[in-house]
């Protein structure tokens, strides 16, 4: 059963999800903050959140879209521990784009997406 000491407030959207807001692990445990919510806003997609675990070991992780559990005022309840967010790796980025990466896998699009936002090219 999950044990949070913070009160995360009514369930919320994505689109209303603030920066800075507590996450929390499967356990309850609180890993980080919110440091970006990523989606595609034409297409009304949810692709994850970006944490800022940087009080800890691992710096900013990936939460895809199905490892959230809930999205509240005041905070993310996750569906995993800490250990299972995705660490994207430098060579993960797109720097030129032709048509043939359109045709990308929607894992591969994700992770650019994380990427691109956490190396500052968004």
């Amino acid at each position: 059963m999950l044990r949070l000491m913070d009160d995360l407030g009514a369930p919320t959207s994505y689109l209303a999800l603030a920066t800075g807001v507590p996450v929390h692990d499967a356990d309850g445990k609180r890993i980080g903050t919110v440091e970006h919510v990523l989606a595609d806003d034409a297409e009304d997609v949810f692709d994850g959140i970006v944490v800022d675990t940087r009080s800890g070991p691992g710096g900013l992780r990936f939460a895809d879209a199905d490892q959230v559990e809930r999205l509240y005022e005041r905070g993310v309840v996750l569906k995993v521990g800490e250990d299972e967010l995705h660490d994207p790796e430098p060579g993960a980025a797109v720097i030129d784009v032709d048509p043939a990466d359109l045709d990308e896998s929607p894992l591969t699009a994700r992770l650019r997406r994380a990427w691109d936002w956490i190396s500052g090219r968004y």
